[in-house]
């Protein structure tokens, strides 16, 4: 097998680089951390397992940051993460045959992001292309950076087109953090994209990633105005951001409480509908609508799908929304069933105990 370097941008991360390099560690994996000005024990504790560590002036670019971490490589075959992502599996035999059949595309790893939801650790998980060949392919974007092949760097459409899935899990810890923390995260990312607006001008995944931020922060208003932006554009449905990005536009009509105007997202319904989280979405809509058969009708069919990104719409998110309806429909034997299909979802236990 072709040796692998992990390649790694960090500041002020004691609390995860510990972690994050420790999980590596048993793949063998040469591990490359480039600090961008930690005032902590990030590299004193990086240190204790790799002394190939790199100091960068941080000048606002996330991108800039990879790239100069990924020259600093020992080998061309690189794994980008995050210092608080925890590598959970990596099939070596398989991703070995993928880097010889596969040398000039990009590999999706699947993260899984952790975060809390209504007192309970949920789960939602997303592919993102982290592991390429670095003599075809560079960072580009001053935050929510994207591996892009090196003829197609510095174009509008830059964007991956020749990828796989790559088997390597990766577990995401950083949604654990406050609010505080979240938002002041959230903050220095909408800073740096609105200056990317400023030179580069607007994109689809720009705008995407702007939406997402002021989602985090609340402010759906501004959310909304830049799905907008981004759903107005020429954009292929295929492609992973596009899909979170229709969904993530109806969510925000919903907490804005424009579920009648969220109801359009009907026209957009072949084309989304093959991801669970998608047509749990539509389910949702329907039921802000008071359409409560049809509500049932689309939680039923996310139960079916298999391609999801959120953990539970196609399982006991669904089967409590179900359960949901039919109590307050009044008919609470199907209520009752709904609630005991969503295993150990706290929320259903609550209304089981209520209804007995």
């Amino acid at each position: 097998m072709q040796p692998i370097s992990v390649c790694i941008i960090a500041k002020n991360e004691e609390k995860h680089i510990e972690e994050c390099c420790r999980r590596l560690t048993a793949y063998g994996f040469e591990i490359v951390l480039t600090d961008t000005g930690s005032t902590d024990r990030t590299v004193k504790l990086a240190g204790r397992y790799t002394d190939r560590i790199f100091h960068f002036d941080w000048c606002g670019d996330f991108s800039a940051a990879k790239n100069y971490a990924m020259s600093k490589a020992s080998h061309d075959w690189i794994l980008s993460i995050d210092c608080d992502e925890y590598v959970e599996s990596v099939d070596l035999p398989a991703l070995a045959a993928l880097m010889e059949t596969q040398p000039q595309a990009a590999g999706r790893i699947l993260i899984r992001n952790r975060f809390t939801e209504n007192g309970q650790t949920a789960y939602e998980q997303v592919r993102v292309s982290r592991f390429v060949n670095r003599r075809f392919f560079c960072f580009e974007g001053i935050v929510h950076e994207q591996l892009v092949p090196r003829a197609l760097a510095k174009a509008d459409a830059a964007r991956p087109k020749y990828v796989y899935d790559a088997p390597v899990t990766v577990l995401h810890v950083g949604y654990d953090g406050s609010a505080e923390e979240m938002r002041e995260k959230s903050m220095r990312n909408i800073a740096l994209l609105e200056r990317e607006l400023l030179t580069r001008g607007g994109d689809a995944y720009t705008y995407y990633q702007l939406g997402q931020c002021y989602r985090k922060i609340r402010d759906y208003e501004k959310a909304l105005h830049y799905f907008d932006l981004g759903l107005a554009l020429d954009v292929d449905p295929a492609l992973d951001y596009v899909q979170t990005m229709v969904e993530s536009y109806g969510y925000t009509l919903l907490d804005l409480k424009r579920s009648k105007e969220a109801l359009n997202l009907l026209g957009v319904y072949e084309a989304f509908s093959k991801r669970a989280d998608f047509v749990f979405l539509i389910g949702l809509i329907y039921m802000n609508n008071g359409l409560f058969a049809e509500a049932v009708q689309e939680f039923q069919k996310a139960t079916t799908i298999e391609e999801f990104a959120v953990d539970g719409v196609n399982s006991y998110k669904a089967f409590y929304n179900i359960g949901v309806i039919y109590e307050c429909t009044g008919h609470v034997s199907e209520a009752k069933d709904a609630y005991r299909r969503c295993g150990d979802y706290e929320p259903a236990r609550s209304r089981l105990r209520l209804l007995q």
